[in-house]
């Protein structure tokens, strides 16, 4: 399993957030830096052959995503918290849909 860690105190706004996954992930200068974006590029975590992320886990394997002081970052910014968790639902759901397995789970350190 491949462990990307987000320092969750980095993240203020939108801007922030999309820099922040950006640098984790390893997204291309193309990211467009919205969650359609963002959804595009964490779709395909485990293929080779798309090259939307530095970050890779194996075929069919999962990247987990760790959240650090994510009771803080809820408490700061409840919409950009729950963007990120609806957007790594779609994310598995639309692989499921596409016949492929979940790619992202979701880890919540709550004090860092």
């Amino acid at each position: 399993m491949t462990v990307v860690c987000i320092d969750t105190r980095r993240i203020k706004d939108w801007d922030s957030f999309h820099s922040e996954f950006a640098t984790a992930f390893g997204f291309p200068d193309s990211y467009g830096r919205n969650m359609n974006a963002w959804i595009d590029c964490m779709t395909y975590l485990d293929d080779p052959d798309v090259a939307d992320t530095a970050v890779k886990a194996d075929p069919g394997g999962v990247v987990a995503l760790q959240l650090d002081h994510a009771s803080d970052f809820h408490a700061r910014c409840p919409e950009l918290h729950d963007a990120l968790v609806e957007a790594s639902a779609y994310v598995n759901w639309r692989r499921l849909k596409l016949g492929r397995t979940p790619v992202i789970a979701l880890s919540f350190d709550r004090n860092g």
